[in-house]
């Protein structure tokens, strides 16, 4: 994997940070996105220089909500890195809200963020790649009704469409597949007690973390017959 490139939206927190150092490791420079979290992204670039100093990690500013932002970045990591090899649509954003409750904005927000810029992010890196690889993260909700989160729920379902769209377009140059995890880290405001708790109604019964959704990463970089699939990540909780 030396001498590769990868792409990471909200990369500098949370499981884009784990992903970001996971594939550090394996070998890969690094193109750092981030939009409101700058010092994380800045403290993220700085820690990996130091660990992988004949590396390249980047970062770069992109307001996924902005149209204008998200058609630009591919052009201006590509400024920086002579290709990118990986695409990690990674960055979402999770507002509650059942349908009655949700505004144009939230809905629009959700869309955009989670939807239209991996649409658009796919699209220009597919423009610019002659042989890559692009990972979407999805949310297990993708199989089941719960309206808790209706507008993200429903950016995600377009999402999983939108990878095994993506997946029989491209081929066979791009392959393109899905991480559909759990709950993997616990709020902000919440303890691991909170990962627990939802764990016990899944078959598995227990809290997964982190772990499994980077091996899941790693099978399908690995796997090159591998397109348009999506890994569940759940512990069962899809089966319910």
């Amino acid at each position: 994997m030396t001498n590769k490139t990868v792409l990471i939206t909200g990369a500098s927190k949370r499981i884009g940070k784990f992903i970001a150092l996971h594939l550090a490791e394996k070998g890969f420079n690094i193109a750092i996105h981030f939009n409101k979290s700058k010092s994380d992204a800045i403290a993220l670039q700085a820690d990996l220089m130091t660990r992988y100093p004949n590396r390249k990690f980047k970062i770069f500013k992109c307001d996924l909500n902005c149209v204008e932002e998200v058609e630009i970045l591919v052009d201006k990591v590509l400024l920086h890195f002579e290709k990118i090899d990986v695409l990690v649509n990674n960055a979402s954003v999770f507002d509650a809200g059942v349908v009655r409750e949700t505004s144009i904005n939230l809905y629009q927000n959700q869309m955009n963020v989670n939807l239209f810029a991996p649409f658009i992010l796919s699209r220009d890196y597919a423009m610019n790649t002659k042989k890559g690889i692009i990972v979407n993260f999805l949310d297990t909700r993708i199989s089941s009704n719960s309206n808790s989160h209706a507008a993200y729920s429903l950016s995600k379902v377009g999402l999983a469409h939108l990878t095994k769209m993506t997946a029989l377009e491209f081929g066979p140059d791009i392959r393109v597949n899905g991480i559909a995890p759990g709950a993997t880290l616990p709020p902000v405001d919440q303890g691991e007690e909170y990962l627990l708790r939802l764990a016990e109604k899944t078959p598995m019964k227990v809290s997964g973390g982190i772990e499994p959704i980077l091996q899941s990463l790693d099978y399908i970089l690995a796997n090159k017959h591998l397109t348009g699939q999506i890994l569940y990540c759940d512990g069962g909780e899809q089966l319910l």
